[in-house]
């Protein structure tokens, strides 16, 4: 898509960038507003899960993010110097018709318009939508707030219906109590009217807090394990902070401990960001894009100080903007109007939910709420600070490259070859589209990001970072999911400590077979590698029973683009290991995919991802019973071309992995041990080097040169790889 002037060429430096990129991403919709001003429909057929009217008020509210901002910039720029940065912002506001918003809220909300967004029933959009004009009330009420009486009354009666619904036990009740915040401060609404909702809510919302400044999207239990950018930017920790900033001493108890909450969920948080701003895609509404960073925003915006590493304005601000400038890098996000699209870096409808109109990218603007940032506050004031873990000197002193996250279950992995996360641990039950490839899969890439399911078959499933299995040939497939039993250890690797992910999972409900995995963090004497243990159990009695005879086991890695210099690298011939060290040895620099028996590769523009089949070896690999009869267990390295557009980065990929059969005896005659739980043990080494790690194909080529091929369990807690 061509690039949006203002926004694609944003030097995100300065808040007179920051205007002048919000007045370009706002103006497109111009052409798509309603004669009323209150709803806007952007060009496209494409429709979500909820009603029509629900999906343009969408359209109207989510822009309010910014609008009070530039509403404030237009009354107050004019008092500014000429040369200064409001008379700067102000240029661009002038592109932008800023009052439309006031004569829509004043349409949408008239019952007689024809332009109404209707009344609020249970689990209702429209409560969504709610939060954004709640906030601009609350934050601008004398310029947002309807001056003329019967205007200000209708505003306050369809507002005031939210608090006569049922509503979801989830990040949604925040949207209520800042309504009724500002249906309190902005409309003059008793606070005796909404004071005990507001209590309810808060007293809800704080059931959902983990430990460690972490929250659940709603209480954490069987039905829901989420902890991801909806609890952490999109909704809950953002809510929070915007309750700290706008909430008037209406409990000043809980608001101290949000503040502390967040300085604690910061402290983890930045780990999920890489020096050149990019954000590790992870869980559902992925589509809003820079909304990643909406946590930074809300900080800036509630003046709260942090802890180190993060104590200096300047980090806060660099982690917000290198973000906007990795987004602003891809042009695709945008349609050919300069709208946004539905997608991640090209658009992509296999990744939205059922909830995705095409407005609703825009909550993405949560993160441009520090233009209600006066041009004197701090924020703007302080230098940008690299990343605490930049690879150029800062003066954060040694930080851990490695951490483990125990509320949301991940192992964080800045790592100068690549940024990703290891995770076991969360799942939901709610039907939210790939819901297994957004919180189920073994590992998640920033560089490489992950794949979502286009159908059932293999190259549909796209499965990278997971393992795959079939009973009936390959036929139909399940993915992990639903983890349980899932902790923490530690293992022992020389005079290195590896954290590591356990986890269980029982693939089908009426077969007798188990899988427990051990995802171990990457050791410092293999560049580029992380290592996967997995367990599979079973009684062969149980198998017998259930007519299984075979199973098959699709152990993947990181899917990669199948691009290099305009060339789609699966129209090459695929060749062994040998070709590989052929080429570098002539002196080329190669791109291509190899496979031999044990191993897989793909070198390409984003970098280069493979696959090793290791063999386990002590304790942990013995079985329980006596012997290994009664099953055979082969595998072989290949590589996957899954269906196009199933990655969030790359329309075109090729994915590595080690495939597994294994044949089960049929009968019970010769095996004296069938009632007996029996076992195998098989690893696979993960290895992925991005290409913004500056490697070059030669120090990716040698880092693959030197891959692992057996993990020695020398006890329960101890382990070595050779």
């Amino acid at each position: 898509m061509p690039p949006l002037p203002g926004f694609s060429d944003n030097p995100f430096q300065t808040r007179a960038d920051l205007v002048r990129a919000a007045t370009a991403l706002l103006k497109p919709l111009e052409q798509y507003r309603s004669p009323g001003k209150a709803r806007i429909k952007i060009a496209t057929a494409t429709g979500a899960g909820f009603s029509e009217t629900a999906a343009q008020l969408e359209g109207y509210a989510r822009p309010l993010w910014v609008v009070p901002g530039l509403l404030l910039q237009s009354s107050t720029s004019t008092s500014t110097d000429g040369d200064g940065d409001g008379a700067h912002g102000d240029a661009h506001l002038g592109e932008l018709d800023t009052a439309a918003w006031l004569d829509g809220l004043e349409m949408g909300t008239d019952p007689a318009s024809p332009e109404y967004w209707g009344d609020v029933g249970d689990f209702d959009q429209r409560m969504v939508e709610m939060e954004s004009i709640a906030f601009a009330l609350l934050l601008a009420p004398e310029r947002f707030a309807p001056q003329e009486p019967l205007a200000r009354a209708r505003l306050a009666a369809w507002l005031r219906q939210i608090n006569g619904r049922r509503m979801p036990e989830t990040n949604w009740r925040w949207f209520r109590v800042l309504v009724n915040l500002a249906l309190v401060k902005a409309l003059g609404v008793p606070m005796e009217e909404v004071r005990s909702l507001i209590e309810q809510d808060l007293a809800l919302l704080d059931s959902f807090y983990l430990g460690e400044g972490w929250s659940s999207d709603g209480l954490w239990g069987d039905e829901r394990k989420q902890a991801d950018y909806y609890s952490g930017s999109f909704a809950l920790q953002f809510a929070q902070l915007l309750y700290v900033q706008l909430s008037d001493g209406f409990d000043t108890d809980r608001a101290e401990r949000y503040r502390v909450e967040a300085g604690l969920f910061a402290s983890s948080f930045w780990r999920y960001f890489d020096t050149n701003g990019a954000a590790i895609p992870f869980g559902r509404s992925l589509t809003y894009r820079y909304a990643f960073a909406a946590f930074w925003a809300a900080v800036a915006f509630a003046n709260l100080p942090l802890p180190p590493p993060l104590d200096q304005p300047g980090v806060v601000k660099g982690l917000l903007l290198r973000h906007l400038r990795w987004w602003a890098s891809h042009p695709d996000i945008l349609n050919t109007d300069g709208t946004h699209n539905i997608g991640f870096t090209y658009p992509n409808m296999y990744l939205s939910e059922n909830y995705t109109s095409p407005q609703s990218v825009y909550w993405c603007l949560k993160s441009f709420i520090v233009l209600h940032l006066p041009e004197h506050h701090p924020f703007w004031a302080a230098p940008e600070l690299p990343h605490p873990l930049s690879r150029t000197p800062s003066p954060y002193g040694k930080l851990s490259s490695v951490a483990p996250l125990w509320p949301p279950r991940h192992i964080l992995c800045n790592l100068p070859e690549h940024h990703f996360m290891l995770s076991a641990g969360q799942c939901t039950r709610k039907d939210h589209k790939a819901r297994e490839a957004k919180y189920g899969k073994f590992a998640y890439s920033s560089a490489f990001a992950f794949s979502v399911p286009s159908g059932p078959l293999l190259g549909q499933l796209a499965p990278d970072s997971t393992i795959s299995l079939s009973l009936d040939g390959g036929e139909s497939w399940k993915v992990a999911w639903a983890p349980y039993e899932v902790r923490l250890e530690t293992f022992s690797f020389g005079d290195e400590q590896l954290p590591a992910l356990v986890s269980k999972w029982k693939p089908w409900r009426d077969v007798d077979l188990h899988v427990e995995t051990s995802l171990v963090s990457p050791s410092k004497k293999w560049a580029g590698w992380h290592f996967r243990v997995h367990r599979l159990t079973w009684r062969p009695a149980a198998l017998v029973a259930s007519r299984v005879h075979s199973l098959e086991c699709i152990d993947a890695g990181f899917a990669i683009s199948a691009q290099q210099d305009g060339v789609s690298l699966f129209e090459k011939v695929c060749g062994g290991m040998e070709s590989l060290t052929h080429a570098v040895a002539s002196g080329s620099s190669p791109s291509g995919w190899w496979v031999d028996n044990n191993a897989a590769l793909v070198m390409s523009e984003a970098g280069a991802s493979g696959t090793a089949a290791m063999t386990i070896q002590g304790p942990a690999s013995e079985p329980n019973s006596p012997d290994n009869d009664g099953y055979r267990h082969t595998s072989k390295a290949t590589i996957l071309q899954p269906d196009a557009n199933t990655n969030l980065i790359a329309p075109r990929t090729l994915l590595p992995c080690v495939r597994h059969s294994f044949e089960f005896a049929s009968d019970t005659q010769g095996a004296p041990h069938l009632d007996r739980q029996m076992s195998v043990t098989f690893g696979l080494g993960v290895f992925a080097i991005a290409a913004s790690a500056d490697f070059g194909k030669e120090r990716q080529r040698a880092a693959w040169a030197n891959k692992p091929s057996e993990i020695v369990f020398l006890d329960a807690k101890t382990l070595d790889i050779k």
